[in-house]
């Protein structure tokens, strides 16, 4: 089992977007919400065709939430410029200091549908090394010269890195302040994920336990909950079909793969009526997600929670969220009585 930082209660955290279809003042209840039920952080999507602008809505969170931690789940490379980002990211942090964490990835929704490329291996190496420099307020070297935030936010907004394939776990492990966890909802493949990043800090030289772990999972509850799924599922269908290897239980649903990354639609990227949701079966489903009824979802959790990690991110889904974070909630409360029964409510 990979170390964890500490043996606190493992974190609850959520994952949402600002829909298009709903008003700024429901998304701040939301996040209100979730802070009152006790969530510690709340990641925003930044997907700028699917979505509303994710960095306006942090800045309602920083000024209108007090307690969560907060930031972009996951921004990218390629559509915002690293000083932007830093930038950004500062000034949340001036609003909410000590509550501001960076998410970065290679780029996914927001990329491949204007014809661009992800960031690679060495731009996201490059990335992190120059995002946490500028949120220190060093200087780092530009095209056309030196670079350097005009302040530094104290203290400055830790950099994690979103990984689902070995190497860029390896490269969290050895450059980032934590790892966003992504692939499917099964603990074996999350312990070997969660090897990859031990494996890159140590041969940085760092103790694989200054690396915090968050692992993301969707959950639905509920006599709709496969249903409710199907559309992120498919979303990481298609993303399986660029690993390398993918794990050996998921195999024999290479067709299914295959057939989300042929038909998906950016445009209703995580929307629960999304057509290209029917690209994948009910059981391939139930492999990529976490659902069922109550007790289902209990003991995967359980079971996820156990391999490691330091916070677990449930996928906050569209459709009565309200509700849905209610149930959510609960769950978790049973979740961490059963890991910990000194932290039951």
């Amino acid at each position: 089992m990979s170390p964890r930082r500490d043996h606190g209660p493992v974190e609850l955290g959520l994952s949402l977007g600002l829909s298009p279809r709903e008003r700024e003042g429901r998304f701040v209840e939301l996040a209100r919400s979730a802070e009152r039920l006790g969530v510690d952080a709340l990641w925003v999507i930044d997907s700028q065709l699917a979505m509303k602008d994710a960095y306006v809505g942090l800045a309602l969170l920083a000024h209108e939430t007090e307690r969560i931690r907060i930031g972009p789940g996951v921004t990218n490379l390629v559509t915002r410029h690293e000083t932007v980002i830093a930038n950004a990211m500062a000034s949340l942090a001036s609003i909410a200091p000590g509550r501001v964490t960076v998410g970065l990835g290679a780029g996914d929704s927001s990329v491949f549908p204007l014809g661009r490329r992800p960031s690679t291996i060495r731009e996201c190496e490059a990335g992190v090394r120059r995002l946490r420099s500028l949120l220190a307020g060093e200087e780092v070297e530009g095209e056309a010269g030196g670079l350097r935030l005009s302040f530094a936010p104290d203290p400055p907004p830790p950099v994690y890195l979103a990984a689902s394939q070995p190497r860029m776990l390896r490269l969290a492990g050895a450059v980032a302040d934590g790892v966003i966890v992504m692939g499917p909802a099964d603990p074996e493949t999350v312990r070997m994920q969660m090897a990859d990043v031990d494996a890159g800090a140590e041969r940085a030289g760092r103790d694989p336990r200054a690396v915090f772990r968050d692992l993301w999972v969707t959950v639905a509850v509920g006599p709709t909950a496969v249903a409710d799924v199907k559309s992120w599922a498919s979303a990481q269908a298609r993303w399986l079909t660029k690993w390398k290897q993918v794990p050996a239980s998921l195999e024999r649903f290479r067709d299914e793969m295959e057939r989300s990354a042929a038909t998906y639609d950016f445009g209703d990227h995580l929307s629960l009526r999304a057509g290209h949701a029917e690209a994948i079966s009910d059981d391939f489903a139930r492999s990529l997600a976490v659902a069922g009824d109550r007790e289902e979802c209990r003991r995967r959790l359980i079971s996820l929670a156990g391999v490691g990690v330091d916070r677990i991110t449930l996928t906050l889904l569209s459709g009565g969220r309200e509700s849905r974070l209610e149930e959510l909630a609960e769950i978790w409360d049973a979740v961490r009585s059963d890991l910990d029964p000194a932290v039951a409510p």
